[in-house]
């Protein structure tokens, strides 16, 4: 069974930082495709930022650009996310999701994933 748990999550300052980890179990992390998203409340989940299977390519949405960052650790079957100069905006509940052989045009879209995790709470105060 494949599992994915999200840690990380908090209240944080504007301007303030966090990191996200997701661990995957059940299968063989270094052949998915991993991705970010977050939903705020009342809206739908949108992508954040995905990598593919070596960590060679990372995609953003252009609202994080800049300010976020995906990585992985094959090795530890974990994906990160660095969210630095946090805006009250990134508020919302954040999913890691996983994906294979899903060609890498796919990335931003919430369907193409196979499993996701349970979320973890990101607040940013003003």
């Amino acid at each position: 069974q494949v599992q994915l748990v999200e840690s990380g999550g908090g209240l944080v300052q504007a301007g303030g930082s966090l990191r996200l980890s997701c661990a995957e179990s059940g299968r063989t992390f270094s052949t998915d495709a991993m991705g970010w998203f977050r939903q705020a409340p009342g809206k739908e989940r949108e992508f954040v930022a995905a990598i593919d299977w070596s960590g060679g390519n990372t995609y953003y949405a252009d609202s994080v650009k800049g300010r976020f960052t995906i990585s992985r650790v094959n090795a530890k079957n974990t994906v990160y996310l660095q969210m630095n100069s946090l805006k009250p905006e990134d508020t919302a509940v954040y999913y890691c999701a996983s994906q294979r052989f899903a060609p890498s045009g796919t990335y931003y879209y919430a369907g193409a994933y196979d499993y996701w995790g349970q979320g973890t709470q990101v607040t940013v105060s003003s």
